[in-house]
C-alpha cells in the first residue's frame, strides 16, 4: 500500500470520519485557518490517483468516499514503521514506545489484559 503525505493523511482522517463528503464539507470540518478549496481538491485528486478515494457524481459536483479503510491503512503504516525502523522486531518497537512514553507497570498490565482479552475472543 502506498504511503500518504501528511496533508493527504489529514484529508483522509476527515473523510474516514465523515464516510463520504464533498470537498466543501471536508473543509468545513477543518480547523481555522481553513485551507483553500483548490488545495483540498488537489489533495483529493491525488488520493484518487493513489486509489485511496473514489467519488460518485451528485449534480454538478462529486461526493468522495474512502476506498481504503482507516484500519487497513493503520495496519499497513504500523507494519512499515515496524519493518523500516525496528527491523521487524515488535519487542524493540514496544520497548522504544514504552521508554519514550514513560509507561508505568500498571500500563503494562492493562496492555497485557487487553491482549489476553483479544486472544480469548
Amino acid at each position: 500500500m502506498k504511503e500518504l503525505t501528511k496533508a493527504e493523511e489529514e484529508v483522509m482522517q476527515y473523510l474516514w470520519r465523515l464516510q463520504q463528503a464533498k470537498v466543501a464539507e471536508i473543509i468545513e470540518e477543518m480547523p481555522s485557518p481553513k485551507p483553500a478549496y483548490n488545495t483540498v481538491s488537489t489533495i483529493i485528486r491525488i488520493l484518487e490517483q493513489k486509489k485511496f478515494v473514489d467519488y460518485k457524481k451528485q449534480g454538478r459536483g462529486h461526493i468522495y468516499f474512502p476506498l481504503v479503510s482507516k484500519d487497513e491503512y493503520s495496519k499497513a503504516s504500523m507494519n512499515n514503521l515496524l519493518n523500516n525502523y525496528f527491523d521487524g522486531n515488535l519487542k524493540s518497537m514496544f520497548s522504544f514506545f514504552a521508554k519514550k512514553n514513560d509507561l508505568k507497570m500498571s500500563d503494562f498490565e492493562e496492555i497485557l489484559n487487553e491482549l489476553r482479552k483479544d486472544q480469548n475472543e
